[in-house]
Parts: C-alpha cells; structure tokens; sequence
C-alpha cells in the first residue's frame, strides 16, 4: 500500500513539474489558429541568432496605429469626443460664442445648424480645445478628461477601451528585443499624455499629428512652448512614412493597423528588404465591441484589405481570433477566458 502512494505521488510531482516547465502564454488572449501562429512564427524566425531571417534587436521596430488598432475609435474617434466635451467647458468664458456658429449650434444641440457648418466647422470646434494654452495645460486638461468622461456605450473610462490582445502583443514583442512605436494620425500631445501607462510605450515613441508651438515667457518668468490654431504636421495615409522616417529613422519589420489610413504605412514596411510582418485588425464582432469596415466613416477599411488579401498579409478577425476584446470583460464574468 505504501510503495503505491509512493509511486502516485511521484508521478503526480512528475507530472506537476512538467506543467511548470511549460513556458506561459505570451498571447493568452487571443485564440489558438493561423493568425495566433503567424506572429509567433515571425518573431521565432527574426530573433533565431544565426537563422536566415535573423534581424539584429536594433532594427527590431514595430509600429502601431492607435484609433481601432490599439483601442476603440468608435462611435467617433476618442480625441474628437474630448475636443468637444473641452468645448463645453470652456464655454462659461466665452459669452460671445452662444451668437457665433459653430459655438451657437453645437451649445445649443441644433444639429441641422451645426450639418450645415460642414467638416469646417467640426474642425474650428477642435481647434478651440487644442490651442491658446501652453502644452502643460493641454496635458492636464487630457488627464482631467480621462480620469472623469465615459464612453457612451460601454460606461467605462476611455483609456481602459484599449484592446487586451494588443497590449499583450506590445509586451510580447518588446520581451524578444522589439522596440514599439505608436504611429497615428491622432494628436501626438494627446496621446503621449496616458500611451505610457496604457501600452508602455514612452511618449519619446509616440509618433502623431502636430500642431505648431512658440517659445513664450510665461507671466511668472518661466519658459512656456504655447499651443497655437496652426496644423504643422498631419500624420495620416501617405504622412505615415513621411512620420516613421523623420521620427524613427529606420523602417519597421512588423507593421499593425486597421484602416486606409494605415495603408501607406503597411506598404512602405512591407518594401523593406528581408522578413517582414504586416498586420490588419480587422472590426468583425458587433457584440463585444464594434462591426465595420469598407462603408465605415470611421476607420474606413478597403484598399489596404483587398491589398492585405492580395499579398497575403495578416488580416485578424477579431471575432474568431480573440478570446478577450476588452480587459474589464474578464472582471465582468469573474473568470479569465
């Protein structure tokens, strides 16, 4: 009787010891196919030392859009809401905008006013909340928006509508000597306020759209840079390259997005010579998030997924390739998926 226990518990030991030695999951979110075994057979092949697709670990760049690759861009992008929710804010110190379109339509919600002032319109409404403030006081009114505003559908914060299986590809790459880049067509102060805590991506890897700055003395005598009405750099569609060679310096080996607007981007990675790894996320679950793509005004997807389908690129179906969308839908259930 005793050499029997002996026997079980040694095996039992035997057997708890070989499901330690298993390496953990790096992607335990998403589910287990194609698209999983794609990036895992990318990064196995560019960090095998000495194999033919070896990439030495400073050229290992990868680069994200953020709106619907990185987080939710639906019912409209993330920035435009805070924009606008700054514009009611600011409302109280300018009397003069309750007679002045596009401040009269949009304070008093008539929404055929504000149609007929057009995408100049929305565009002067923005401007309002990202200029005539010095970049310190922009950087707080995004964190102060962060910390109280909720999105429409999902009651949450907005900084926690980042995508699970995306944060656990950015820590997944970076662990096997990856440096990851956010490059968006989004407002690069915007972003590099909460892209840190939210991604780990520092904000000196943050890559975006900005608006032109002047070197002020402040009323207190300290240097100030001013935020002023004036786009200096657009980084969207064909800006992308033109953003990762003036920014970056080197051309990425792996490249993710989900729209037209990351076309470029996708194309300028995939000439570069040697392994290469293209990715598109694509918007297919309606239930736990949102379904969209060639008709979408937001985060349009056509050319680049006939392009992706084409040449063979990585196109993710989020609703057969995910497990988890959302970090809170864990929490939710009360049980990891």
């Amino acid at each position: 009787m005793m050499a029997r226990l002996t026997a079980f518990l040694v095996a039992s030991l035997a057997t708890i010891a070989a499901a330690m030695a298993q390496p953990a999951d790096p992607l335990p979110s998403w589910d287990d196919g194609a698209t999983k075994s794609a990036i895992t057979d990318f990064v196995a092949r560019v960090t095998r030392d000495g194999g033919p697709d070896f990439v030495r670990p400073a050229e290992r760049i990868a680069v994200f859009d953020n709106d619907g690759t990185l987080w939710c861009e639906q019912p409209v992008y993330f920035q435009a809401a805070f924009g606008l929710d700054q514009v009611k804010a600011l409302a109280p110190q300018h009397p003069e905008w309750k007679q002045k379109q596009p401040f009269k339509g949009f304070l008093a919600n008539d929404k055929p006013a504000l149609a007929a002032q057009g995408e100049k319109g929305l565009l002067t409404l923005l401007s309002v909340a990202h200029s005539g403030m010095t970049t310190d006081a922009y950087a707080k009114s995004v964190g102060d928006w962060l910390a109280q505003a909720k999105h429409p559908r999902f009651n949450r914060p907005y900084n926690e509508l980042v995508y699970q299986p995306m944060i656990e590809l950015l820590a997944y790459l970076r662990a096997n000597g990856f440096k990851t880049f956010i490059v968006s067509g989004g407002g690069v102060e915007f972003m590099r306020v909460w892209a840190e805590k939210a991604y780990g991506i520092p904000p000196e890897q943050v890559v975006g759209s900005s608006g032109v700055t002047r070197f002020e003395i402040g009323a207190d005598g300290k240097p100030v840079l001013m935020k002023l009405p004036k786009v200096e750099f657009i980084d969207d569609g064909p800006g992308k390259p033109s953003g990762i060679n003036r920014f970056i310096g080197r051309r990425p080996i792996l490249a993710f997005g989900n729209s037209d607007g990351d076309h470029q981007m996708l194309q300028w990675t995939a000439a570069g010579p040697g392994a290469r790894f293209l990715g598109i996320v694509h918007h297919t679950d309606a239930v736990r998030k949102y379904a969209y793509d060639r008709q979408s005004k937001i985060g349009k997807l056509d050319k680049a997924w006939d392009e992706a389908v084409q040449r063979g690129w990585t196109v993710v179906d989020m609703a057969k390739d995910w497990k988890t969308v959302f970090a809170f839908e864990r929490s939710s259930t009360g049980a990891s998926q």
